[in-house]
């Protein structure tokens, strides 16, 4: 069974978001007007939901990046539903998955110069809705970036 042409542009599009509508078509064999048209479809049928840029660490502030697990007390709907409204407004939190397993949570925290994640684990992730447990997990070195 042969990959379509969609499957083919979102792919394309997911690892070089800046390709021109004719490198697009030249990669899956199409006109430029022809890709382009593919690609206004995928926006609009909500398979392509935006662009955005991605920053190297330095752009970003080398940050010192922390993946904490969070448990909460319960997985009671309105538990859950009060944590994530307020996690989504700590900006320190680039990221927030729920989770199967032992955690309910996990965060991918960003500590930039003149914080401390001592004071961000104390003053905002501990004083978060429902939290009980957070496991905090140092990253060394990010090996692959998507």
């Amino acid at each position: 069974m042969s990959i379509t042409i969609e499957r083919r542009i979102l792919d394309l599009l997911a690892a070089n978001s800046d390709l021109t509508s004719a490198e697009l078509g030249d990669a899956v064999g199409l006109s430029a007007s022809a890709a382009h048209r593919r690609v206004a479809q995928l926006r609009e049928s909500g398979a392509i939901v935006g662009y955005r840029a991605v920053l190297s660490q330095a752009a970003r502030g080398d940050p010192s990046i922390v993946l904490v697990n969070v448990t909460l007390r319960d997985q009671r709907k309105e538990t859950m539903a009060a944590f994530e409204a307020e996690i989504v407004e700590c900006p320190q939190v680039v990221q927030c998955f729920l989770m199967s397993g032992e955690a309910d949570y996990m965060l991918h925290v960003e500590i930039r110069h003149g914080e401390t994640f001592e004071r961000i684990h104390r003053e905002t992730l501990s004083q978060l809705p429902g939290v009980t447990r957070l496991a905090s997990h140092f990253v060394i070195r990010e090996v692959i970036r998507r």
